[in-house]
């Protein structure tokens, strides 16, 4: 597995809580800070954030759903963050659509020519978005995966990459971390909301089989977070995503357990 390791967290983080903690994640050695999309809040606008507290972390979006993020609204989004494409890594996912291969293996040639100069990520979870994702994206983003189903879907990402005669892309993993005494609790609501999002999310958790509350990090020990997080070698990119208050305290506590370096682990 990389070294890399990115942060990630809900978009919308109050300005005054996410310019110092992307400056902490860089003293850190985390390599990239990432926000979710939601109709409450914009991604970008959190890695807009982001960018005044640190000058080379990559900035991750994961990720725009294309079925209320039309391409032409992204760009335009960019354009007036002023952000720098080169340091972009877009997710994008189909969403609510009803046919969502379908909508994400259309959707590739309209993305490179409406946004370009930025890396697209594909969510995917299931096999074939996967080989989509290996065969024509710059990358895949996996969400709510143990370890080993994590390396079964890699697999698939280059599987498909393999088929069209590309390199395989990297492969980028939200991996929901909690710390402290509600650790276990934080995990089980998280994880509660997605299992009956939408019939994705529900035939993916009935792939993985696991019970409630148990795909994640929850260590009610600090120093217990780092070797949890370090299972997921199948990642090129474990994006630590954190379960936390949206204080800077809070959110502190959980990258410095999950950190890449070991020397910063507590």
């Amino acid at each position: 597995m990389s070294d890399a390791r990115g942060f990630g967290v809900a978009a919308g983080l109050d300005p005054e809580v996410a310019v110092p903690l992307a400056t902490r994640c860089a003293e850190l050695g985390y390599t990239s800070m990432w926000a979710n999309d939601h109709p409450a809040a914009s991604g970008l606008e959190t890695l807009a954030e982001f960018v005044k507290g640190t000058d080379d972390l990559e900035l991750g979006v994961g990720v725009l759903a294309l079925d209320r993020n039309e391409p032409a609204d992204i760009n335009a989004k960019i354009d007036e963050l002023g952000l720098a494409r080169d340091r972009l890594l877009i997710g994008v996912g189909a969403g609510f659509s009803e046919k969502p291969l379908t909508r994400m293996r259309e959707a590739h040639d309209e993305l490179r020519e409406a946004v370009p100069g930025v890396r697209l990520i594909l969510a995917a979870m299931g096999p074939r978005m996967c080989a989509l994702a290996g065969s024509r994206y710059d990358g895949a983003f996996f969400n709510w995966m143990t370890p080993d189903f994590a390396a079964k879907a890699h697999r698939k990402v280059a599987e498909g990459a393999s088929e069209a005669e590309r390199e395989t892309p990297r492969v980028y993993g939200y991996v929901r971390t909690s710390v402290g005494a509600d650790a276990e609790t934080r995990l089980a609501k998280e994880e509660g909301f997605y299992r009956d999002l939408h019939d994705g999310y529900r035939n993916h958790f009935e792939r993985l089989g696991e019970p409630p509350g148990s795909v994640g990090v929850a260590a009610e020990q600090p120093g217990d977070a780092g070797p949890a997080i370090d299972a997921y070698a199948a990642l090129d990119t474990v994006v630590v995503r954190g379960l936390a208050s949206a204080s800077l305290e809070a959110m502190d506590r959980v990258a410095t357990a999950a950190a890449p370096r070991q020397a910063t682990r507590v």
